[in-house]
């Protein structure tokens, strides 16, 4: 039984990573009204497209951080650029492939933290190169965050810590806020996605 408060969240949710999901893989993505607009499959030039000189993207570990990153996160030949708090400011533009595994890494670990072994950390994460993978990646976080989400009661919302992921405020705060912020990370960079898919396309 999903608590009454939940339910929308969970909905937006889906609904979000569904957009997400056909956005980038197509063949065909809701325009907003109901009417199918036709999206081809994103390409590994496209994923790891930078826009603007000093992107912070997903590269190749041998090939080292990107300009004001100071390490690649995860494990594996492909790492993300990160910086240790406080962050470059300006924020630097960052990739599709950036964006993806920032998504896909923050549910994977999120749902560990909440019903999982409360273990993984950034070192577990695995990063690849190609569009395929990611959005395969993307997927598996979603599903196995959706099911955390679906693995607490009514109570558990309320409570402070439910979720341990370390790299966020969620020990601080009520399991509620996790969920709609998490949410609200699926939609702002799965617009952010969008967009440069535009902007790659009108290159």
């Amino acid at each position: 039984m999903i608590p009454p408060r939940l339910t929308p969240l969970l909905s937006q949710f889906d609904f979000a990573c569904e957009r997400l999901i056909d956005r980038l893989g197509g063949p065909a993505v809701d325009s907003g009204d109901g009417t199918p607009v036709s999206v081809d499959p994103m390409t590994d030039d496209e994923f790891q497209w930078e826009p603007v000189p000093g992107c912070w993207s997903v590269r190749r570990r041998s090939d080292e951080p990107g300009p004001r990153a100071t390490f690649l996160a995860g494990r594996g030949e492909w790492g993300r650029d990160l910086a240790p708090h406080p962050h470059p400011w300006p924020p630097p533009v960052t990739t599709i492939a950036w964006r993806l595994s920032h998504l896909s890494e923050m549910l994977l670990l999120r749902a560990d933290h909440t019903s999982g072994s409360h273990t993984l950390t950034r070192d577990d994460y695995v990063d690849t190169g190609d569009a395929v993978t990611a959005i395969a990646a993307f997927q598996r976080g979603a599903a196995v965050w959706r099911q955390a989400l679906l693995n607490v009661d009514d109570a558990a919302l309320d409570i402070v810590g439910v979720c341990t992921y370390p790299h966020g405020s969620d020990p601080d705060e009520p399991f509620l806020e996790i969920v709609w912020w998490v949410n609200q990370e699926v939609l702002h960079h799965g617009a952010e996605i969008a967009l440069l898919r535009d902007l790659y396309r009108a290159r």
